[in-house]
């Protein structure tokens, strides 16, 4: 297993729309764990889709144990799980698969009602103000967001790049998954991380968290997040 290197930091205050565009656009960095040799089959209870609460669960499939996320692994497929800079903290997984991208969060929900409505207003809303453009579309697990998100070119010009912003609600949770790359506008890229994302399992705990809290993951194996390096101190003198 390779070492794990600090990925673009994503939103770790829940789900604020300007960090999710932020996080989409910088997911594009160098992987760092190879996941050869796991296999995922599609998952067969009583929900529609997934992804799937750890109650519902009644399969087999081989995981990556993610603390609050359990990933379904594909061969030749690699995983780089960001950390915040500041608080050490691992909190978005991010998939690299044939040039695209899958970067998953999970936070906490309401018991009664879901979120992703209130949370794909607010993206399409930050998209449209920052000078890109967000279509509201069905997809596979609902409703989705196909989005153009702006980005600065080499050549100091605005561009834009696509991405898809998928959501699933859950029981006391939700999660968000964001692809980029080939998968964002090719079905035929987007199908295996498709899989993936619907082959997930929440470990939503039992602890009372407020909506749109980060349920905070874990580096597989258990490994430990490197330290942050030390902040420079100015001179006194």
């Amino acid at each position: 297993m390779g070492l794990f290197r600090r990925g673009a930091k994503p939103d770790t205050e829940g789900t604020d729309s300007g960090s999710v565009v932020d996080a989409a656009v910088a997911a594009e960095d160098d992987p760092t764990v190879a996941l050869d040799g796991f296999e995922s089959e599609a998952v067969t209870v009583g929900r529609p889709r997934g992804p799937w609460d750890v109650d519902d669960v009644e399969d087999e499939v081989n995981r990556v144990d993610l603390g609050a996320l359990r990933l379904p692994g594909i061969p030749g497929m690699e995983l780089r799980m960001e950390i915040d800079k500041t608080t050490n903290v691992v909190s978005a997984a991010t998939v690299m698969l044939d040039g695209s991208s899958l970067q998953v969060q999970a936070f906490a929900a309401p018991r009664t009602e879901g979120i992703w409505d209130e949370i794909r207003a607010e993206i399409a809303e930050s998209v449209t103000q920052q000078g890109g453009s967000a279509d509201d579309l069905p997809g596979p697990f609902g409703r989705e967001l196909l989005a153009r998100l702006p980005v600065r070119t080499p050549e100091g010009r605005t561009g834009h790049r696509p991405a898809r912003f998928l959501g699933t609600d859950g029981p006391r949770w939700f999660v968000r998954g964001v692809l980029t790359g080939k998968a964002a506008v090719e079905p035929e890229s987007a199908r295996t991380l498709e899989r993936v994302f619907a082959g997930i399992v929440v470990v939503r705990g039992t602890e009372a968290r407020p909506p749109r809290d980060l349920l905070p993951l874990a580096l597989p194996g258990g490994a430990t997040p490197p330290a942050a390096p030390p902040r420079s101190r100015r001179s006194t003198r």
